[in-house]
């Protein structure tokens, strides 16, 4: 029916930094080392909404502003907010730098390594938020799962990747990359000039009015139903602008809503 909610199909991909352990929010009997599982929303929203699991470092990486990724790869820009979901005790992430550095030095020290003890690392427990704007250097560390929102694209330059073999983009890198120290640590509900995050926590029966825009409900915990449909952790729901509205009702159930901003 036109205006109900309609639960997302979802695309696992499988990482060499990924993790076997992804349950509740995805059954893994095969223990397949799960990196990323993507939501496909409507092509009118242009963010896309990601599960991550991750057993190893991911690569150190920057992601381009709107105006060189239509300038070069005839796409939007990639800033995004981590939303943790689960983290061991030394789990970690770095956004930025600890200093500001030169283009041929962080050219250098993404050549030999040195990179990784310039990197702003950041200890992530659950319930932390992180904001990612276009042309901070990152990594995401092992030991978590957490909810990415993000602009809809998937331009990635990778300046160092613990010797596998992949391509590095150090060139790309450096056009982009903002040189220094950030304030990476934010706060639900969030609001950047792409998406907006907000948290919905359902005790019983929960009533949402019609939304202003498309957006996107991840189950990040608990379990009940939407519309009068079953949902589960893991999963994420779409309900389009202009919608009735819904009653949702669950026990201790947890929602991160993403929406355009």
């Amino acid at each position: 029916m036109i205006g109900q909610p309609k639960r997302l199909a979802s695309t696992v991909l499988d990482k060499v930094w990924g993790a076997p352990d992804t349950e509740p929010w995805f059954r893994n009997p095969a223990r397949r080392k799960i990196g990323e599982i993507w939501f496909s929303a409507s092509d009118s929203l242009p963010i896309l909404v990601k599960l991550l699991f991750t057993s190893d470092n991911l690569s150190v990486q920057v992601h381009p502003q709107d105006e060189y990724a239509r300038l070069h790869h005839n796409s939007r820009g990639k800033t995004e907010i981590w939303h943790i979901l689960r983290a061991e005790p030394d789990a970690k992430v770095a956004i930025g730098l600890r200093e500001k550095l030169s283009p041929e030095r962080l050219r250098a020290a993404s050549l030999s390594g040195e990179i990784m003890d310039l990197l702003n690392w950041l200890p992530a427990r659950v319930g932390d938020t992180f904001f990612v704007p276009a042309g901070a250097v990152h990594a995401i560390g092992g030991g978590l799962a957490l909810c990415e929102i993000q602009q809809h694209s998937d331009v990635t330059y990778r300046l160092y990747d613990y010797g596998r073999p992949r391509e590095l983009h150090l060139d790309h890198a450096l056009a982009v990359c903002l040189p220094g120290p950030l304030a990476a640590r934010t706060q639900l509900p969030f609001e950047c000039a792409y998406f907006r995050a907000q948290p919905l926590t359902v005790n019983g029966i929960v009533t949402v009015d019609s939304p202003a825009r498309n957006t996107i409900y991840v189950a990040i915990s608990g379990a009940g139903s939407m519309g009068g449909e079953p949902f589960q952790a893991g999963e994420a729901w779409e309900i389009p602008e202009g919608a009735p509205p819904i009653e949702i009702t669950g026990e201790n159930a947890v929602f991160l809503l993403a929406s355009e901003a």
